[in-house]
């Protein structure tokens, strides 16, 4: 049986409504602001804990840092101009609440968590030429589920319990480049069970078991038994093609849940991490037993590792670092956070929009990344926010709104990996370095592609770029009026008086060429260039 339950997914309009009626009646107290509730929790701990350390956070950003940042974490890319004109000049209290829901309702949304799913899922269909091939079909399946807005626990569920034989199974699915399927995660891992174990443990547990496998962890209390334990979960899965670089036909024996060690005479059972025994039913795949335990409301791995990883992706730092490994010296920064929001999403039914929510919602989050105050060098203090590297989805999406780039619409197929064209081109140059967004480092030659490649090259042409040969031929604007807009395509922002007077200065002189046009376009390109658009901040 499934542990996944009905969800009310009533319209926030809606609920809001249904609120106020039923304020007459019950105590208001009852029905208090869910999300407002735990950004206020969010902001109580972490103030707590700067009174104990001698802390002074920084100040709350501007309206302007904030939306390019929650735009950058929630959307994947800046906002244009018309949306970054609008917001700067509304007067709503929660117009930043208001923001980050027209985002998450946003198209989007689903495709940038799409692509951050599958990074934290499929890390192979990075390099990995299966990968490759396997992950427009895994981005596909995420995509829909997104859509739905699926919640964390039923995702995982669908992954860990996905059929690999019979009519919906692995050959099956493979062949039918429409069916949508989470079984590029078992194929990407050669469906071999300590594969399976290390992966699934630390992706959704936030355990690293992986070192146990030859031998006793030599820093935590993980034991090779319980690493092979685990993985006696996978036990039952076969494959009956035996060639390492094709899966071929696989059978599944559900009631085998044993395994024996390797180059050892050991046989282990099948034993949850936490040292429990299943309870086993007959017929019933051991995924399905290991996945009613994973995704538990009880399970405290899975929802403080989800929160963590969630919570990572905004601060580009966890409560636990590094993100995915709740070891013994990996110890939670704020501990009764971390289990409180681990608590509030498992009764919020592991929502990750409420999540999304609560955690854009707190001050904690929109505190400006400058550093005002010695003491807000450390990054898990969360006294300012960390400047973090934009991914290259991130980076490439995030030009061609800043150019009006539209790169024409080109079918995904399923399981293929040799994309063409400019996107494709520059995600593969700005493959995934697997560092922390607070660590990632722009390589010489992606240095060189940003400064004279053929993209950026083209996005701040006079003849190519629709943003700047707007802003270089119409007619009522002045100069001062072409350089705030170029400021705000780029950097989510006006330029401050200094900036604007140096400039004018030089767009009116026409810079070395002597042709306020191509000024224009010299100052785009360094904008483009700048570590201030390179970086979330």
């Amino acid at each position: 049986m499934s542990n996944q339950r009905p969800r009310f997914c009533w319209d926030p309009v809606i609920r809001a409504w249904i609120g106020v009626a039923l304020c007459c009646w019950f105590s208001p107290l009852a029905f208090a602001d869910d999300v407002q509730d735990l950004a206020d929790m969010i902001d109580r701990r972490i103030a707590a804990k700067w009174d104990s350390d001698g802390v002074t956070p920084a100040e709350l950003a501007e309206d302007a840092e904030f939306l390019r940042r929650v735009s950058l974490h929630v959307a994947g890319s800046i906002p244009p101009v018309a949306e970054v004109r609008k917001f700067l000049q509304g007067e709503s209290p929660d117009q930043r609440r208001l923001l980050v829901d027209q985002l998450l309702e946003s198209p989007h949304y689903i495709t940038h968590f799409s692509h951050f799913w599958t990074r934290v899922m499929m890390p192979e269909s990075a390099t990995d030429l299966q990968g490759m091939a396997l992950r427009p079909g895994f981005e596909s399946w995420l995509r829909q589920h997104l859509a739905n807005n699926t919640h964390y626990n039923a995702l995982v569920y669908e992954i860990m319990t996905t059929p690999l034989a019979g009519d919906r199974g692995m050959n099956a699915t493979l062949q039918n480049a429409n069916t949508l399927s989470p079984i590029a995660f078992f194929t990407t891992k050669q469906i071999k069970p300590e594969n399976l174990a290390a992966a699934t443990s630390r992706m959704f547990l936030g355990i690293r078991i992986e070192c146990a496998q030859c031998h006793h962890h030599p820093y935590d209390a993980w034991k090779q038994e319980q690493f092979w334990g685990y993985a006696a979960f996978f036990a039952g899965i076969e494959r009956t093609t035996r060639n390492d670089d094709f899966i071929g036909q696989v059978k599944e024996v559900f009631d085998r849940r044993e395994l024996t060690i390797p180059e050892q005479e050991t046989v282990v059972q099948a034993t949850y991490l936490d040292g429990t025994q299943p309870q086993w039913r007959s017929k019933v795949s051991s995924r399905r037993t290991l996945a009613d335990w994973m995704t538990a409301r009880r399970n405290p791995y899975f929802a403080r590792s989800a929160v963590n990883r969630i919570w990572g992706h905004f601060f580009g730092v966890g409560i636990v670092e590094p993100i995915d490994d709740f070891g013994g010296a990996n110890v939670p920064s704020h501990p009764e956070l971390l289990e409180e929001l681990a608590a509030d999403f498992a009764a919020h039914d592991f929502d990750l929009k409420y999540l999304i929510r609560a955690i854009t919602t707190s001050k904690t989050y929109q505190r400006s990344s400058r550093q005002t105050h010695r003491s807000q060098t450390e990054p898990q203090h969360f006294s300012r926010m960390a400047v973090q590297g934009l991914t290259g989805e991130q980076l490439f999406d995030s030009i061609a709104v800043a150019v009006g780039h539209l790169e024409s619409f080109q079918q995904q197929q399923p399981f293929q990996f040799n994309q063409t064209g400019p996107r494709a081109e520059f995600l593969e140059l700005f493959a995934p370095d697997n560092n922390s967004p607070t660590e990632r480092q722009t390589s010489i030659l992606q240095a060189l592609a940003l400064m004279n490649g053929s993209f950026t090259a083209s996005a701040t042409s006079l003849e190519q770029s629709v943003t700047l040969t707007a802003i270089a031929e119409f007619p009522r604007m002045k100069t001062p009026d072409r350089i705030e807009a170029l400021f705000l395509a780029a950097l989510t922002r006006k330029p401050t008086a200094a900036e604007q007077e140096r400039l004018t200065k030089y767009i009116d002189s026409g810079g070395p060429s002597k042709n306020s046009k191509q000024a224009l376009a010299d100052l785009f390109w360094a904008l483009l260039n700048s570590s201030e658009f390179l970086f979330n901040h």
